[in-house]
C-alpha cells in the first residue's frame, strides 16, 4: 500500500447524547475541533454528519454554525414537547440508516455516542463491510455492549474537553 493512500472516514455524531455525558461527567462541553483532528488525521473524510435537536434558539444556532464551519453536514429535528411534559427527539434511526449507507464507502466509521442501541450497527458494519468501527463516548456513560462491539474506543476525557 503506497504511503499517501489514506483510509477513508465516515463520522456520525449523537450531538445531544455527547452533550449530556460530556457535561454529567465532565462538567464541561466536548471540543468538537480536538474531535475532528483526531478522527480525521491523515484520513479523507467521506462523510460527516451531527445530529442534533433543533430548539431554535440563538446560542444553538451559532453551536450549529459552528459544527458547520468544521466540517459538519448538520441534520436537525424539531425539539418536540408532548403534552405529558416528555420531550422527543430521537435520531437513533436515522443515524443507523446513514452509518449503513455511508460504511459501504469507507475503511472507518467513527461514531461518537455512548448509546448501547448502536452496538448492533457497529457488530454489522464491521462484519459487513470489513470496516474498523471507533466509538468515541465517555467512558462511565458508555454502554459496555457498544464500547465491546467497536474496533476501537476512545474515551472522551482531557484531550477531547474544552476546559
Amino acid at each position: 500500500m503506497p504511503s499517501e493512500f489514506k483510509k477513508k472516514v465516515a463520522i456520525f455524531v449523537d450531538v445531544q447524547n455527547i452533550y449530556y455525558t460530556t457535561k454529567q461527567i465532565h462538567k464541561c462541553h466536548f471540543d468538537y475541533n480536538a474531535f475532528w483532528a483526531k478522527a480525521t488525521s491523515n484520513r479523507e473524510v467521506v462523510e460527516a454528519i451531527a445530529y442534533a435537536i433543533d430548539r431554535g434558539d440563538e446560542k444553538q444556532k451559532q453551536f450549529q454554525n459552528i459544527l458547520k464551519g468544521i466540517g459538519f453536514e448538520l441534520k436537525l429535528k424539531p425539539f418536540i414537547q408532548r403534552s405529558d411534559g416528555s420531550a422527543k427527539g430521537d435520531w437513533d434511526v436515522g443515524i443507523a440508516l446513514d452509518v449503513m449507507e455511508y460504511a459501504k464507502n469507507s475503511d472507518v466509521v467513527v461514531l461518537a455516542s455512548g448509546d448501547g442501541d448502536f452496538d448492533l450497527l457497529m457488530t454489522k458494519i464491521r462484519k459487513d463491510f470489513g470496516v474498523s468501527a471507533e466509538v468515541y463516548g465517555v467512558a462511565q456513560l458508555t454502554a459496555g455492549s457498544l464500547i465491546n462491539s467497536a474496533s476501537k474506543f476512545m474515551p472522551i476525557e482531557d484531550d477531547l474537553l474544552l476546559q
